[in-house]
């Protein structure tokens, strides 16, 4: 998420109102859910008390973060124009590009667990404790915190009128650590992990291991598919900002700032889709309370229909 230099400022700001509008609704839905998924997780002990979902928590925390970060952003964009010091928008840009990398390190993290489940069960069993996870959730949110203090530590994030606090496309090299950092890294270190247990699973079968074993391993093999999907959905939020900054048109801009909290709320309704468990968990709250209501309004028909022979 870079902005261009000033000839490609926007000039109409009444488009921003529409749009920033739009975003934040969207990033609105993507809050309540992140918040419904983590309190259905919390309050569905002990079947979605599993490290798998604890991690799922943490990303959602970070869907959390980010929608509020670029909410507030869109606020001084819009609604405090006179704040135009160079400082605050260094701090505004930082604190958007910590949400970016917290939410797609967030999937590292899964990937990590389940290279853990995949590979080191047996012979380091402590990795798979919730201990361990407490522990990788708090590198996580360590590091995401350092990758982003080149916006703070370099002049290069300036106030610019009708603009968002990106770094500009002029520099060259801090883009480039932008793209490398806050996407690269983490989706080449889940697809390398991806790979690594499918060819592991390939060669077990050909070893005739255990069926048990097997079974395991193609479970964490599903669970690294999702992880994949969703880092992926996430991802598609930026390619308008992608085509921007290879176009320069200020429809994929205006666009950019939509679909990345667009992105968030479809990868949080695919994350109830496609785990097993937790799918299984919502389905059977709303599945009991249509029972219940249909319970009650047959009862309430029932005793309407007593009344009206008393009558």
């Amino acid at each position: 998420m870079n902005s261009t230099n000033e000839d490609s400022a926007i000039s109409n700001i009444k488009s921003y109102y529409i749009i920033c509008s739009l975003s934040a609704g969207f990033g609105l839905i993507s809050i309540i859910m992140s918040m419904a998924i983590i309190i259905i997780i919390r309050r569905s002990k002990p079947r979605l008390h599993t490290v798998r979902h604890l991690l799922m928590c943490n990303t959602c925390i970070a869907s959390i973060v980010y929608c509020i970060v670029q909410t507030i952003n869109y606020s001084f964009l819009i609604f405090l124009p006179w704040e135009t010091g160079d400082i605050g928008c260094q701090w505004r840009g930082y604190f958007g590009y910590m949400t970016i990398s917290a939410a797609t390190y967030s999937y590292l993290v899964q990937a990590t667990s389940r290279l853990f489940f995949a590979r080191f069960s047996t012979k380091y069993p402590w990795l798979l404790t919730f201990k361990t996870h407490y522990y990788l959730i708090l590198i996580h949110w360590i590091a995401v915190l350092i990758i982003p203090l080149s916006s703070v530590i370099t002049k290069d994030i300036r106030f610019r009128p009708g603009l968002l606090c990106w770094v500009p496309l002029k520099y060259t090299i801090h883009v480039a650590y932008t793209v490398f950092g806050y996407y690269f890294v983490p989706i080449a270190s889940i697809m390398i992990i991806y790979i690594y247990i499918y060819k592991r699973i390939k060669n077990e079968r050909k070893r005739a291991k255990s069926i048990l074993h097997t079974v395991n391993e193609k479970r964490d093999l599903e669970v690294l598919r999702n992880i994949v999907i969703l880092l992926f959905i996430y991802i598609t939020g930026g390619v308008s900002t992608m085509l921007f900054l290879l176009f320069t048109m200020e429809i994929f801009y205006l666009a950019g700032i939509v679909t990345f909290t667009l992105a968030v709320t479809v990868e949080k309704i695919c994350t109830i889709l496609l785990d097993r468990e937790l799918r299984q968990v919502v389905w059977n709250i709303i599945y009991s309370r249509n029972r219940v209501t249909a319970f009650e309004n047959t009862i309430t028909q029932t005793r309407n229909a007593a009344n009206a022979k008393r009558v």
